[in-house]
Order: structure tokens, then C-alpha cells, then sequence
């Protein structure tokens, strides 16, 4: 009786060292405001984690508490960081074939998007991701458009002359090839910059120019409509050793957990392009429309400026561009 009972008590004690080893807690970094829809993004993912009850715990530190914007993906690759929301583009540095994330004409709209996120391209930048230790868990793109502090800017010959500012590298280099100046800065600076003169027109995601009050200082506003210029890929990311050292049942809470948040993702994305556009209509702000032929028209000049440049930097630049452009 004695033997059984110390057996029982090993099998009690192993039963517990178990469930401690299974029990996680993660560190979820990002750079955005509790407002934000890739803070809600993450939110979700982790009360439906928590709510499955499989010992695993998501801390959400936003605003950069953690780590600066920038400085996210390096230590998630490391493993010193488990999961980030980012905008992908930021570790071009490491993988210079992210940049095309943050490509003119590259993305049509929303629905286009989703597909792309689908494609075999994205599962190509998925392979480069794993090389990183890092894998993706929602995928999701923001759009965004342009303001003129005196005019409309649809096509390119509208921006022809003007002190512009860009989203990104290759935004600046299609614009200048438009003629275009370009005044680089944080969008945090084109309220400033606008209202001193400093720039004539700029490029940024919707959910900034609202965050921003840029309608304060804009006379004209295009936003991301049926087609839209500017797409950013700002997926939820995780270091891909720490979720294959989870259990079955937590790889599978996840997994629920951001297919849930990559669908609400891809509406919430929906409705902020379209309140941006009311926000500037209230505030008397006048509204253009980006027509496919106008689409058209910067997809050839971004073939001319960013995309020859992207091909020209990146070793297997054109098969990654080739793939992209391929899905419809």
C-alpha cells in the first residue's frame, strides 16, 4: 500500500511539472496606441487565447514600451521578443525583399490584398521569414491616399512641382519620377509642414491623416477607394521556435485566434479608409477619386522608378516583382 501510494504521488508530481511546462507567457510588441486597430488586431488574439484555456498568455505592450518601432523584428528573430505587429517594410534592412510590402501599384485594394496575403508570393516572403526564425500569424494591409494643400492629386501629372512627402523609399522614388520635390519626415510632421508652407502635398496611410487632423490643413483629399496607391503589409508576426515549443492545443488556440483577427482585420481596414473619407468631407475638405485609368498610369511610372530600382538592389528582385504583379 505504502509503494502504491508513493507511486501515485510521482505520478501527481510529473502530471504537475507537465502542465508548468506547458504553461506560456508571451510578449506580444508593438508601436501603436490601445486605439489602434493592429493594437484590436492583437487584442483579439490574445482574449481568445486566454479565453481557450490552454495556459498560454499574451502580454500586449504597445506604444513602444518595449521595443522602438524599428528595432522590433531583429530581437524576434532572436527569440527575445514572441510576437510583434509591424509593418514589414522595417526589416528590409535584413531581408531587402520585405521592401516590396510598401510598393506603389503593387496592391489595388483590399479585396486584392487578401489575395496577395494568399499567394505564392507571399508564401515565397514567408520562406524568407523562417529563415529569421519568424512566421505569420494574421496578415493584413493598410491603405492609404494623398492630400493637396491647394490642389487634387489623382494622377501623375498632378504632383508634378510640388514639395511632396512620401511613405517610403520607393513612394519617393516613383513621385520624384513624376517631378515631384520630396521633403522626407514622419507623418507625425506634415501637419506642421503643411501649415508653415514647407509642403504642398503628402502621402500616408488613411488612419494617419485622421490621427494627424490633416484635414486641418489639406483643400483636397484622395483617398483609398476602389483602387488606392498606397498599401502598407503590417502583419502579427511570432518567432516560429517559440510556437513550435508549444503544445498541439496552444499551436491550435492560436491558430482559431488569428484567423478570427485576420478577418476582422481585413474589415476594420474596409471602414477606416471610408471614415477617413467622411472626416475630411465634414470638415469641408474637397473629395477626388482615383480612377483605374489613373492607377494605371502610376503603375507604369512605378515600373520606371521604384520597381527598376527594387530589381536592380535585390538579387532575386525580378521573379519576387514577376510573382507579385501576377496576382489578379
Amino acid at each position: 500500500m505504502k509503494k502504491s501510494f508513493l507511486m501515485t504521488a510521482a505520478t501527481v508530481a510529473l502530471i504537475g511539472i507537465g502542465t508548468a511546462i506547458n504553461a506560456a507567457d508571451l510578449r506580444l510588441s508593438h508601436q501603436w496606441s490601445d486605439q489602434d486597430v493592429r493594437h484590436q488586431v492583437a487584442q483579439i488574439v490574445a482574449d481568445r487565447v486566454a479565453a481557450a484555456d490552454v495556459d498560454l498568455t499574451i502580454r500586449i505592450f504597445g506604444s513602444q514600451s518595449l521595443f522602438k518601432a524599428r528595432e522590433q523584428y531583429r530581437p524576434l528573430s532572436r527569440g527575445q521578443l514572441d510576437m510583434t505587429v509591424l509593418p514589414l517594410s522595417y526589416a528590409g534592412g535584413q531581408q531587402p525583399a520585405f521592401n516590396l510590402t510598401l510598393m506603389p501599384g503593387l496592391v489595388k485594394n483590399h479585396d486584392h490584398a487578401a489575395r496577395l496575403s494568399a499567394s505564392p508570393f507571399m508564401k515565397t516572403l514567408e520562406e524568407k521569414m523562417a529563415e529569421d526564425d519568424v512566421m505569420v500569424l494574421v496578415h493584413g494591409y493598410l491603405a492609404g491616399g494623398f492630400v493637396g494643400a491647394d490642389k487634387c492629386i489623382t494622377s501623375p501629372e498632378d504632383i508634378a512641382g510640388l514639395q511632396t512627402r512620401a511613405a517610403g523609399k520607393s513612394f519617393e522614388q516613383m513621385l520624384a519620377g513624376a517631378g515631384a520635390s520630396i521633403a522626407s519626415m514622419s507623418s507625425s510632421e506634415i501637419y506642421n509642414a503643411m501649415q508653415t508652407g514647407v509642403l504642398d502635398a503628402a502621402n500616408t496611410s488613411s488612419s494617419s491623416f485622421v490621427s494627424y487632423r490633416i484635414y486641418e490643413q489639406a483643400s483636397c483629399y484622395t483617398p483609398a477607394g476602389d483602387v488606392a496607391l498606397w498599401f502598407m503589409y503590417q502583419p502579427l508576426l511570432m518567432n516560429k521556435s517559440t510556437f513550435d515549443g508549444l503544445s498541439s492545443d496552444q499551436q491550435n488556440a492560436l491558430m482559431t485566434a488569428a484567423a478570427e483577427a485576420e478577418a476582422f482585420y481585413l474589415e476594420e481596414a474596409k471602414k477606416q479608409d471610408a471614415s477617413s473619407t467622411e472626416v475630411f468631407r465634414n470638415a469641408g475638405v474637397e473629395i477626388a477619386e482615383m480612377t483605374p485609368e489613373d492607377f494605371e498610369k502610376w503603375r507604369q511610372l512605378a515600373q520606371e522608378t521604384s520597381y527598376a530600382a527594387f530589381v536592380a538592389e535585390v538579387p532575386d528582385g525580378q521573379a519576387l516583382l514577376d510573382m507579385a504583379l501576377a496576382v489578379e
